[in-house]
């Protein structure tokens, strides 16, 4: 009987003992898992538009060049090829205007089916973008609305099982779009403003946050303030710019105010050494110092594929970011958006970006500017290098205060503040920080503290 129960013992604590080695196990395991959490990770998303008019106002209404010529699947295949090669793993974002989904041309059919296999192969996104950037410029938002959810279906048919992307890209999407967006279309980030665009291009659109933030119901570039003016859906930006060129109204002092990671404004303007430098400049503006003031860093460049650049330039870029920031996350762009989305249940985020100028463009070598955004306001303030007495508020933009988006279509769709960086009104002739109003130095100095008396 000894022996009986011994033996059964015995097979009881084995049967613990793996129990508990497997548990353990698993706990090491857990431990090891990438952490695929917001901060402390740098992230990049990259866009592509794929047309077949430069400016497609509407279904049936035409602005700009026709541009079949410049849509190939050739073309298609080296530039998945350039991504592939320069950045091995990682993932993109195709956007498809309302005619590159219709036309019937070998070509787009073409075009389509390779897309849907990049999907397949790399894990891409394929989504639809609205008026090719300027959709609210041109159509009523019930209109707007319309074209989502038509191509939207298109989208799931072309690429089947049900498929449904996690994002789109607008350019600029007014909120009540964005807001149709996230509680009829159940998808929860956009791409939905462009930061600082003023005076060039079609549509206007400064004053908003330039990382992630919920918009709110009276603006798509004011963040939400409480719940009941809070749209589920998450806004990014439309590319990464050179904050010291941004500050210019278009092309205001003979520079390019968009002067960013794209490659229009330098490798276009400067040639391949130039304007790779200044690509470089603008994705460690947030890969190295941004990273450490925010505890996570995101680059997001749009890339047309109409644009006439070879793609080599697009893999030598991606590979000298995988070089020099080799943990970055290349994922689509609604991944990225429901990342921060899970990390911030609203908009309770504060970031802080700070720029020496590279020299190049509008990019000015003595010049230093700091950026402050949170729900509240944005606030940026200009200095000459290596004086601090010169710095000067060039942007103050209050949030708490009421907003109102344009009743009727036009191109000027931007939030102007009590002082905005484009010195495009009288009253935005750069002032100290203390001649700002009292109220305004109050709700600055309740979010920096450490600003006071500076």
């Amino acid at each position: 009987m000894f022996k009986k129960h011994a033996r059964m013992y015995k097979k009881v604590f084995h049967t613990i003992l793996s129990l508990f080695i497997l548990a353990s196990s698993a706990v090491g395991q857990t431990v090891k898992k990438t952490n695929t959490g917001l901060m402390g990770h740098r992230y990049l998303t990259f866009n592509t538009v794929i047309r077949v008019n430069q400016i497609e106002v509407s279904r049936t209404r035409n602005v700009g060049e026709d541009e079949r010529a410049l849509h190939t699947p050739a073309k298609v295949e080296a530039f998945r090829r350039a991504v592939a090669e320069g950045f091995p793993g990682g993932k993109m974002t195709w956007a498809f205007s309302w005619l590159a989904l219709n036309d019937t041309t070998a070509n787009y059919r073409e075009i389509r089916k390779l897309v849907v296999s990049y999907l397949k192969k790399y894990g891409d996104e394929i989504t639809f973008i609205p008026g090719a950037y300027f959709a609210n410029a041109y159509n009523t938002t019930e209109q707007v609305n319309k074209d989502i959810h038509n191509a939207l279906n298109l989208i799931t048919k072309m690429v089947g099982n049900g498929y449904r992307p996690k994002s789109i890209v607008a350019g600029f999407l007014s909120s009540e779009n964005q807001q149709y967006l996230a509680e009829k279309e159940h998808i929860h980030v956009c791409q939905g403003n462009i930061w600082s665009q003023f005076s060039i291009d079609n549509q206007d659109g400064d004053g908003s946050v330039s990382y992630p933030f919920y918009p709110s119901k009276e603006h798509f570039c004011k963040p939400a303030q409480n719940s009941a003016d809070f749209i589920d859906c998450v806004n990014l930006d439309g590319w990464s710019v050179d904050f010291l060129a941004a500050r210019r109204a278009g092309f205001a002092d003979g520079f390019n105010s968009r002067l960013s990671v794209g490659p229009i404004e330098t490798i276009g303007k400067y040639g391949p050494e130039i304007g790779l430098k200044q690509m470089m400049h603008a994705t460690a503006i947030h890969f190295d110092q941004g990273f450490e003031l925010n505890k996570f860093a995101w680059v997001t460049n749009c890339w047309e594929l109409s644009l006439p650049y070879d793609a080599e330039y697009l893999r030598m870029w991606l590979s000298q970011i995988k070089k020099r920031w080799p943990d970055t996350k290349m994922i689509t762009q609604g991944e990225f958006g429901l990342i921060w989305r899970k990390h911030y249940k609203n908009n309770h985020f504060n970031y802080v970006f700070i720029e020496n100028g590279s020299g190049i463009g509008g990019s000015d070598a003595d010049k230093e500017i700091r950026w402050f955004m949170n729900k509240d306001f944005r606030l940026a303030l200009l200095r000459t290098v290596g004086d601090p007495e010169s710095e000067k508020v060039i942007d103050f933009t209050n949030y708490t205060l009421p907003a109102k988006e344009p009743a009727e279509m036009t191109r000027k769709w931007s939030l102007l503040g009590e002082i905005n960086q484009k010195q495009t009104r009288a009253q935005d002739k750069p002032i100290p920080l203390d001649s700002l109003s009292k109220d305004a130095r109050a709700l600055i100095f309740h979010h920096y503290p450490n600003l006071d008396n500076k």
